[in-house]
C-alpha cells in the first residue's frame, strides 16, 4: 500500500488514508460539476480574505485547469445526464457540508474521484492536490484545511529587479498550486505614477494595465493582489529627487542607529507636504486592485527624530511622534475603503501605544532569523487586540544561493507560534536587498516551505523537502534539481563566522570585508562542495515550463559561488585569483544574461554596479 511520503505533495494533508486500489484513469471521461446554484462572479473580490462563496464560479477556468493539470483532459460537464459510468472526477460544491472554508474531502476510489467542499476555493484546493497526484493515483481518502486564512507572498520589486509579466504569471501560478492566497509586490517606486515620472523613469515599472491584468489572473486563482506602497521610510529612491527631497527627514543625510546616511531617507513627519504627497501615491495607486486590504509599509524609520523632527521627538517620543502620522496615513486608507497593513518593527518597541492602534488594522511583525522572537512580539499585538501576520523570509537575499535551514527555521518558528498566538496570516516574503543578485529560483525553496508551513503548521518541513521541491517545483522526478538548490542553499554553513541576514560568500563579493574571522580551509570545503554540487545535478529530467532557465540560474551560481570562494582564499591570505578583472566582468555579463531571462531591463545596471571586487 502506498504510503504518504510517496506522494510528496504540497502542502501536506492534515488527515489522509489509503484504501486498497487504484483508479486508472484512462478512456473517455468526464468532469462533472455538482453544485446547488451557480457561483456569482466577482461577489467577493472586495473581502478582506477570498471568500471562496462568492469567487469565480464553478464551471470557470480555475478548477478545469486543476483538473487538467492533474492529466485529466476530459471534458467538463454540468450536466445531470453525463453517463455516470464515464464520469472520472465529480467536483461537489455543498455550501451546507460541515468543511471549513478553503477546506475540502478529496475521494479517490477505483470507479471514480470525489471532491467535495463549501466553497468554490476549497474545490479548488482540492483539484490542487489531485494535480499532485500523478499516473494511476492510489485509492485514498484526504480531508484538509488551512490553518491561517491568510497565506501570503510578498516579492521585492524595488531593490533594481522588476520582473516581466510573463514570469509574474508563472509564479502566481505556482504559488496558487501550493494554496498560496495572497500576493504583493513591495513597492516603493516601481510603479508608474503618472504624476511622477522622474522617479520610475530607469526602473521599467509596473503599469495601471499591467497591474489590472495581473490582478484578474490572481483572483481566476484564488489569489488576492494585496497593494503594496511603503510611505513613511524607504523612501530614498524618491528623496533624491530635488523635487521631494524637500519633504524629507534629513535631505542631507544624518547620523542614525545604523550608522551614517549620507542620502535622505524616511519622509518628514512635520512637513505639510508628506501627507498630501502620500494621498496622491495612494489615489493614483489603489484603483489598479480589487483587493480592499493595502500594505502601506512604515518600517524601518531609523532617521525619524535625528533631522527636522529631533526636537518635537524628544519632547514628546519618537514613538509617539511615529504614531501620530500613522494614523494620519490610516486614515487615507479608510478613504479608500481599504484594511490598513504595516509593518510592525517601529510600534512593537513601543508596546505602550499599541492599544491606541485602529481595532481593524493588521499590524505585520516580521523577521528573518531561525531564532526571530515572533511569540514575544506576537504577544504584544494579541494582548492589545490587533489583528496581526508573522512574516518570515525565504532567507535568499544577500546569499547569492540562499541559507536553507535558517529558511526553514524561521518559517517553521513563524508559522508554529502564530498557530498558537492566532495570528490571521503567514505573510512570506523575498527581498532583494544590494541589487537582487539571487535568481528567482533560489527562492523556490523558501517559497514551498511557507506555503506548506501556512497551511498545515505543524508538519515537518524538513521531511523529504530536497525531493518534494525537485518534483512540485521543477517537474524533476530524480530529485537532482531540488536537492541541487537544497544544497547550494547549505554553503553558508561551511563557515563558522555567523552572518545576519547575509552570507559570508554574499560578503566576499558585494562588502569590504577583510576575510576577519574566516579560514582558509572553511573556502576550500566550499569549493569541493560545489564540485560536488556541480556533478550531481547534471541529467536531471526537469519538465516545469522554466526548466532550461533554472539550468542557466545553476549555472551562472556554481561560476559566481567559485568566484566569491576564490576571493576569499585571498582575503584570508592565499594567492590572488588569476584574470580577476576578466573574471569579474564575465560574472557581470553573466548576471545581465541569467537577469533578462525573466525580468525587465530597467535596474540592471544598477544592479551589476553593486559588485565590489
Amino acid at each position: 500500500m502506498a504510503r504518504s511520503t510517496d506522494l510528496h505533495l504540497v502542502p501536506a494533508p492534515k488527515k489522509l488514508s489509503f484504501r486498497e486500489g487504484t483508479f486508472n484513469p484512462q478512456g473517455k471521461r468526464y468532469i462533472k460539476l455538482e453544485a446547488e446554484e451557480p457561483c456569482r462572479q466577482n461577489e467577493c473580490r472586495r473581502s478582506e480574505h477570498p471568500d471562496p462563496s462568492g469567487h469565480p464560479d464553478l464551471s470557470g477556468q480555475s478548477l478545469i485547469m486543476a483538473a487538467k493539470q492533474a492529466g485529466l483532459l476530459w471534458e467538463t460537464t454540468a450536466s445531470p445526464k453525463a453517463p455516470e459510468d464515464q464520469v472520472g472526477l465529480t467536483i461537489r460544491l455543498d455550501t451546507k457540508a460541515d468543511i471549513p472554508p478553503e477546506g475540502y474531502k478529496l475521494d479517490i476510489r477505483p470507479d471514480g474521484i470525489l471532491i467535495t467542499a463549501s466553497t468554490a476555493a476549497g474545490a479548488f484546493y482540492g483539484a490542487c492536490t489531485l494535480r499532485q497526484i500523478s499516473g494511476q493515483p492510489p485509492c485514498l481518502s484526504i480531508v484538509d484545511s488551512p490553518d491561517f486564512p491568510a497565506r501570503g507572498v510578498m516579492l521585492d520589486i524595488s531593490r533594481d529587479k522588476v520582473p516581466t509579466l510573463e514570469t509574474l504569471y508563472a509564479l502566481v501560478d505556482l504559488l496558487a498550486s501550493w494554496k498560496i492566497n495572497q500576493f504583493q509586490l513591495y513597492t516603493e517606486h516601481t510603479f508608474r505614477y503618472l504624476a511622477h515620472p522622474i522617479v520610475w523613469e530607469k526602473a521599467d515599472p509596473m503599469t495601471g494595465e499591467q497591474i489590472m491584468a495581473l490582478d484578474a489572473y490572481c483572483w481566476e486563482r484564488f489569489i488576492q493582489l494585496v497593494p503594496n506602497q511603503n510611505s513613511f521610510g524607504h523612501m530614498e529612491r524618491w528623496l533624491r529627487h530635488d523635487k521631494y527631497r524637500v519633504m524629507a527627514e534629513a535631505p542631507n543625510g544624518c547620523d542614525t542607529a545604523w550608522g551614517h546616511f549620507d542620502y535622505p531617507f524616511s519622509l518628514s513627519p512635520i512637513d505639510k507636504r508628506s501627507l498630501p504627497f502620500v494621498a496622491g501615491l495612494f489615489e493614483e495607486l489603489l484603483p489598479h486592485f480589487t483587493s480592499r486590504m493595502f500594505n502601506v509599509g512604515l518600517d524601518e524609520t531609523v532617521d525619524l527624530g535625528c533631522g527636522r523632527s529631533k526636537k518635537i521627538c524628544k519632547e514628546r517620543g519618537t514613538g509617539r511622534v511615529y504614531l501620530d502620522f500613522l494614523l494620519q496615513i490610516y486614515d487615507y486608507v479608510k478613504k479608500h475603503g481599504h484594511t490598513m497593513q504595516f509593518w510592525g518593527d517601529i510600534i512593537v518597541k513601543h508596546p505602550e501605544l499599541i492599544h491606541e492602534l485602529p481595532s481593524d488594522i493588521i499590524a505585520l511583525e516580521w523577521g528573518y532569523e531561525a531564532d526571530h522572537p515572533f511569540k514575544e512580539r506576537g504577544k504584544k499585538f494579541r494582548e492589545s487586540g490587533i489583528r496581526f501576520y508573522l512574516c518570515p523570509g525565504t532567507s535568499s537575499w544577500n546569499t547569492l544561493s540562499g541559507r536553507t535551514e535558517n529558511a526553514i527555521g524561521n518559517i517553521t518558528c513563524a508559522a508554529k507560534n502564530g498557530l498558537e498566538l492566532g495570528a490571521i496570516g503567514i505573510l512570506n516574503t523575498d527581498w532583494g536587498d544590494s541589487g537582487h543578485w539571487q535568481p528567482l529560483s533560489v527562492s523556490y525553496l523558501g517559497f514551498m516551505a511557507g506555503a506548506m508551513a501556512s497551511w498545515n503548521a505543524k508538519a515537518d518541513l524538513r521531511k523529504g523537502l530536497a525531493e518534494i521541491l525537485s518534483i512540485n517545483a521543477f517537474g524533476d522526478l530524480t530529485g537532482k534539481l531540488g536537492q541541487a538548490f537544497f544544497d547550494l542553499g547549505g554553503i553558508y554553513q561551511l563557515f563558522k563566522k555567523k552572518t545576519f541576514n547575509a552570507s559570508v560568500q554574499w560578503q566576499m563579493l558585494f562588502r569590504a570585508n577583510n576575510g576577519e574571522g574566516l579560514e582558509l580551509s572553511e573556502f576550500e570545503a566550499m569549493d569541493r562542495r560545489l564540485d560536488e554540487i556541480a556533478e550531481a545535478v547534471k541529467g536531471d529530467k526537469a519538465s516545469s515550463p522554466d526548466a532550461g532557465i533554472v539550468r542557466e540560474e545553476i549555472e551562472h551560481l556554481l561560476k559566481l559561488l567559485q568566484l566569491a570562494s576564490d576571493v576569499g582564499k585571498w582575503k584570508v591570505g592565499g594567492p590572488k585569483p588569476k584574470n580577476l578583472k576578466s573574471r569579474v566582468e564575465g560574472i557581470k555579463e553573466s548576471h545581465r544574461h541569467v537577469w533578462m531571462l525573466r525580468n525587465r531591463p530597467g535596474g540592471l545596471e544598477d544592479s551589476v554596479g553593486k559588485i565590489k571586487v
